[in-house]
């Protein structure tokens, strides 16, 4: 399938997408989303990891693979844990993302790095329900040992700058 790849920086997106290429997946575009203020380094977002949004242009220069960037322009208004559209939420700025993937790049899927956060996992697979997407989430639930080996094995060369839950 071709693939949206949505990419924080993080080890685990990256290594979702490896994960998507070594099961014949195709990462057409790789996609972003940041905060509205370019001066801002870090949201406070229940759903999006912004620290590091300065460098993901670097990954798409060395994938030679085309970048989709979005401002975040919304706010976690629905926080429940089943999600339904709402205007003005942070995941609509997701939503309106992976449409204009779809439309303009031929993305059938999306890849995401999700390990453990059912709000986030249950966000990305709301908006790829509406747009008829399948999401690719390798890692979810994944033990974190094993996944730490397996991106050791990968030569995943990672350096944290943040630890979030």
């Amino acid at each position: 399938m071709k693939v949206v790849a949505l990419i924080s920086g993080g080890k685990d997106s990256v290594m979702n997408m490896m994960m998507c290429e070594k099961y014949g997946h195709e990462i057409v575009v790789l996609a972003n989303l940041h905060p509205a203020e370019d001066s801002t380094e870090e949201l406070d977002s229940f759903m999006y990891q912004t620290v590091g949004h300065n460098v993901i242009t670097a990954f798409a220069e060395c994938m030679g693979v085309p970048l989709l960037r979005r401002r975040i322009t919304g706010t976690s208004l629905d926080q429940g844990l089943e999600y339904s559209a709402t205007t003005g939420d942070e995941v609509e700025d997701l939503y309106q993302l992976l449409a204009y993937a779809k439309v303009h790049y031929g993305a059938e899927a999306v890849s995401t790095g999700a390990i453990a956060s059912d709000y986030q996992r249950l966000r990305v697979e709301n908006c790829c329900s509406r747009l008829k997407m399948v999401s690719l989430c390798f890692l979810w639930r994944m033990d974190q040992g094993v996944l730490l080996n397996a991106m050791w094995k990968a030569g995943v060369d990672a350096v944290l700058v943040k630890v979030a839950a």
